[in-house]
């Protein structure tokens, strides 16, 4: 049997103290109604029943950051470029029916070549409606649900080449181990993991396993990032100076409505720092070749104070005894701002604020020594350097005419026409992508190099705000391969593209 107890044990041990520390019965059983599968209970089990993986935390211990950080680790193989054998069809399973994993649910029977195999939830009637809806697309999934350790058995099976994890930020890491320990590949959303030694323990598992952990960083593939891209490889900017991303978004009511799950506001209790980096960052990223040319050298985080998450509880406690595990609680700061220097020279300001009271923004800023370009606010706009205003919406439409690359001229319509969350057409374009990689054998558009240095400025940004904004170092998670590591991410389409997109 393939072992993977250790290792989620000792998550069960920090999610059961979270459970302990701020829930009362209710509020841990909105905890499971997001995805049921909130406790990894592996005492007794019989399948799955050890780990390669040593001591694992789904939360930053701050005082042992810099250690972690520190830590000399050797690439056992290098991911990135790594192409797996390619398959025919590519076997899914799912992991997490909330919110999130019921869009994915829509999307996926809209790609050609694939074979839902297996969904699991906690709540038997969360699986059982992803059943029925997956079978009305010619789909007939297995259903794993009812006990808090239900998706151990769908990690077992070996008729699975790919495990999508749609679950709560803790849970990620575990659940990608197991999976790849398993054999499958791994699919996991934003963040891929809380900690550096949990980012550290996907790319050691990665290489050890020559499976790959990707991290559905969507966002690399909305439009306006794709087109700047595609600008920024063809010289349209010069040198790339400086980008900015962010993720400003109002979820306040949400975070405090009873109705919706309770895991979010819960993250962000005794915790001041960037904690969803990743959606502002990863096209960045991709636009400057970080991790392949370039890495992100240290990183310096500044918070400002939480003026309404902590009234907010304490008001609602005072007649409410549902929100009192809340009340009298240090929360995260409103806004945090975190700015990063590569080891070539550019900087990168990252922002995270999802309670004050403010347009929805990603921003999406790219600035060279020949043009720049900007998203948030609407409409998208593009300067040149010959001038010091936005370009008229006629030139810009010309240039985005010469630039859009291939992979939105092809399936761009068909994506918006797909997209049951309204993110504009990037999330079937990211599944769209990851089929077609496997099916064809290539490497993927992203790698567990760039999950983990996406994912790991939430616990660095964390111990900056913690220590007066001193500056840390970012890991290096390719040991050193950054510097021949080629950009993969294939907008053009020059191989691959052979997967059809359908109606579902």
């Amino acid at each position: 049997m393939i072992s993977c107890g250790k290792f989620a044990n000792k998550a069960v041990e920090q999610l059961s103290r979270i459970k302990t520390s701020y829930a009362m019965k209710n509020t841990r059983r909105n905890f499971l109604k997001f995805t049921g599968l909130a406790g990894i209970t592996m005492a007794g089990s019989q399948i799955i029943p050890g780990c390669t993986a040593t001591k694992s935390s789904t939360k930053s211990n701050l005082s042992e950051v810099r250690e972690q950080v520190m830590k000399k680790h050797t690439q056992r193989f290098n991911m990135s470029g790594y192409a797996a054998p390619k398959l025919d069809t590519v076997r899914i399973g799912i992991i997490g029916l909330g919110s999130r994993g019921a869009d994915t649910i829509a999307l996926l029977p809209h790609i050609d070549g694939i074979d839902i195999k297996a969904v699991c939830d906690l709540v038997p009637e969360k699986a059982e409606t992803a059943k029925k809806q997956l079978q009305r697309s010619g789909f007939n999934p297995d259903t794993y649900s009812g006990k808090e350790d239900s998706w151990k058995y769908l990690c077992e099976r070996n008729d699975i080449d790919v495990i999508y994890i749609i679950t709560p930020w803790a849970l990620h890491v575990p659940m990608a181990v197991c999976a790849m320990e398993s054999g499958k590949h791994a699919a996991v959303e934003v963040p891929v993991a809380e900690t550096i030694e949990g980012c550290w323990q996907l790319v050691e598992t990665s290489e050890r396993t020559r499976k790959h952990c990707i991290m559905l960083e969507n966002c690399c593939y909305d439009f306006f990032e794709l087109l700047t891209l595609n600008m920024a490889r063809q010289g349209f900017f010069g040198d790339i100076i400086h980008g900015e991303g962010a993720y400003i978004h109002d979820r306040f009511k949400r975070v405090f409505d009873k109705e919706q799950t309770t895991w979010r506001l819960q993250e962000n209790i005794n915790r001041n720092g960037n904690l969803y980096p990743t959606h502002g960052l990863g096209p960045i990223c991709q636009v400057m070749n970080i991790n392949r040319g370039d890495k992100m050298d240290y990183l310096v985080s500044t918070s400002s104070n939480d003026f309404m998450m902590g009234k907010m509880a304490d008001k609602l406690a005072e007649t409410d005894d549902f929100w009192k595990p809340y009340a009298h609680k240090n929360y995260r700061g409103n806004m945090n701002v975190s700015t990063i220097k590569t080891n070539k020279g550019r900087t990168i300001m990252v922002q995270h604020d999802v309670t004050s009271p403010r347009p929805y923004s990603r921003i999406h800023l790219i600035s060279g020594t020949k043009a720049c370009a900007q998203k948030y606010p609407l409409p998208e706009r593009i300067s040149i350097a010959t001038g010091d205003e936005w370009l008229s919406l006629a030139e810009y439409k010309k240039l985005e005419e010469k630039y859009t690359p291939e992979i939105v001229k092809r399936f761009g319509e068909m994506a918006k026409a797909a997209d049951p969350a309204g993110h504009g057409g990037m999330d079937l374009l990211i599944n769209w992508r990851l089929i077609d990689c496997l099916r064809n054998g290539l490497p993927l558009d992203m790698d567990v190099y760039d999950a983990a240095a996406y994912s790991c400025i939430e616990p660095l940004s964390e111990w900056s705000v913690a220590n007066r904004s001193n500056s840390i170092d970012v890991p290096d998670f390719t040991c050193g391969a950054w510097e021949k590591n080629q950009p993969v991410m294939d907008i053009a389409l020059e191989k691959g593209g052979t997967t059809k997109v359908k109606s579902a």
